[in-house]
């Protein structure tokens, strides 16, 4: 086998703009997500109302432009008004979702001033486990109305003079699943969640709506799933929801990295399910998918267990993370870039502590876990149009997945910049990968910079005390060998990002 991959990029070959809310992410009232992860007042780096100003810092770098809000599966039993006026009249809730109490010291008013605080936008959830179409109109007259109604006049007093405008929502969250309070039949949920966006855009018509989708491929209700919501919902919905987690239980790394080819089935099988009832219905809207929880998730399982009930923001679900699963954080990055054409929006689960790139210190420091560089590099440098990858690349078989190729990679090209950037990962984990991109049709170029994050140990990871353990370089070997062709070497087991201006 020749260890030596190819990829030709033409700007003419466009896959689609890339919506920049791909690059989102996710804070759930669970563990150490919100209190001793953003908030906690009397921290040394605690802003007036108790926000972490270095973890602000941290998630700015990330360039953030949307975060999903408050859950997750506790949003199935979440009232939303415990969460709003004075803090000290504000009522001690027990948290079904994750068997915890939940204080309501953050409600909405805060979460949004901490989005602003972060330059980012909100994607709001609304319960449909417990609730449905009444709390719905509701809330989203408290959040988007001027004034001179019940609601947005309590917001008004409040504090909010100025409405919230809150312009994408998620109708409930993993209705599908048993573990969730309130589940539902695909039809009961259809139902619910029909109704739900109606009143909403008679509310506010400038909203977007996102449908749940399945809970993860592995539910056996799917896609039926999809095809039965979308039956009921299709006129009044913007988006479909998908979510999937990855682990590496069976300590099976070249089998751990092929996964994000089950992701690229999901997002097709997913996308055919819409484009059937969109036929079927002889509509003219496509519905576009928000792949509004995905990461890696296992290494807490274990610790979780172990948590006594009923305690306030406990340490759950707090995945240490390693080299290798952010090279396949990389690897899931370019399989939504590589259907940027559908999936507009995706939420990495979660951003703070809990399966996060940011990890914190109760009273003390906050630092980067591995997954963060990926996540950073494609948010910061994969914006504008993603281009169809022509890849040849060696192969192999995996347990679970036959003919992987040891190339996985996309291209995205900023007009505005002149850039293209290349991100690719070397899913091979004992050699290097010579590489030789062609950008025939962009003329000459010359490289930025080849950034790349390897370690020679796939278990490395960062820790309060060793912080820096797995960080990216930019030391790459990219090179121009003539006009338009360039040559790489990729690190065995590395991320790579090879900037290029266009000259």
């Amino acid at each position: 086998m020749s260890m030596k991959a190819s990829m030709i990029i033409d700007k003419d070959f466009k896959i689609g703009e890339v919506d920049s809310r791909i690059y989102g992410s996710f804070i759930e009232h669970l563990g150490r997500a919100v209190y001793g992860g953003i908030y906690e007042p009397g921290h040394p780096q605690a802003d007036e109302q108790g926000f972490r100003a270095d973890v602000l810092e941290l998630v700015k770098g990330l360039d953030v432009p949307i975060v999903r809000y408050p859950g997750g599966n506790f949003v199935s039993g979440y009232n939303w008004e415990d969460g709003i006026g004075p803090i000290e009249e504000r009522k001690k809730r027990l948290d079904l979702a994750w068997r915890t109490i939940e204080p309501n010291l953050v409600g909405l008013n805060e979460f949004m001033d901490w989005c602003r605080k972060a330059n980012t936008e909100a994607m709001m959830a609304v319960n449909l486990g417990t609730r449905g179409p009444d709390e719905a109109r509701d809330i989203i007259e408290y959040s988007n109305i001027q004034g001179g109604t019940y609601w947005s006049d309590l917001r008004i007093a409040h504090g909010y003079k100025a409405p919230h405008n809150i312009k994408t929502w998620c109708l409930g969250n993993e209705m599908d699943g048993p573990w969730q309070t309130g589940s539902k039949t695909a039809a009961e949920y259809g139902r619910t969640a029909c109704e739900t966006a109606k009143v909403m855009k008679w509310v506010d018509p400038s909203i977007e709506l996102v449908a749940c989708g399945s809970s993860s491929l592995t539910m056996p209700t799917f896609p039926d799933w999809e095809a039965t919501v979308l039956e009921h919902t299709y006129d009044h919905v913007d988006y479909i929801s998908l979510h999937q987690y990855y682990g590496n239980r069976d300590k099976d790394s070249a089998n751990f990295l092929a996964q994000s080819m089950g992701m690229d089935r999901f997002i097709h099988t997913v996308i055919s399910t819409a484009d059937y009832i969109q036929a079927k219905k002889r509509g003219k809207k496509k519905i576009n998918l928000s792949f509004d929880e995905w990461n890696v998730w296992y290494h807490s399982n274990e610790a979780d267990r172990r948590i006594e009930p009923w305690s306030i923001a406990p340490p759950q679900l707090e995945d240490i993370y390693n080299h290798e699963d952010a090279l396949l954080v990389g690897c899931m990055l370019i399989s939504m870039l590589k259907r940027a054409d559908r999936v507009k929006m995706a939420c990495l689960a979660q951003l703070v502590n809990v399966i996060a790139p940011i990890m914190t210190a109760n009273g003390g420091a906050a630092w980067k876990q591995t997954i963060y560089y990926p996540y950073m590099h494609a948010s910061v440098f994969g914006r504008g149009t993603a281009l169809v990858p022509l890849i040849k690349s060696p192969k192999y078989d995996a347990k679970d997945y036959t003919d992987v190729p040891y190339l996985e990679a996309v291209a995205v090209h900023n007009e505005d910049k002149s850039e293209v950037t290349i991100f690719a990962v070397n899913r091979h984990l004992e050699e290097a990968l010579p590489l030789e991109l062609d950008l025939r049709s962009f003329g000459d170029c010359r490289v930025i910079e080849h950034i790349v994050l390897e370690n020679d140990d796939l278990k490395a990871s960062n820790t309060m005390d060793a912080q820096d353990r797995v960080k990216p370089h930019t030391g790459g070997n990219a090179a121009i060998s003539s006009n338009s062709q360039i040559q790489a070497v990729l690190g065995k087991a590395s991320w790579n990002v090879i900037r290029l201006k266009l000259v």
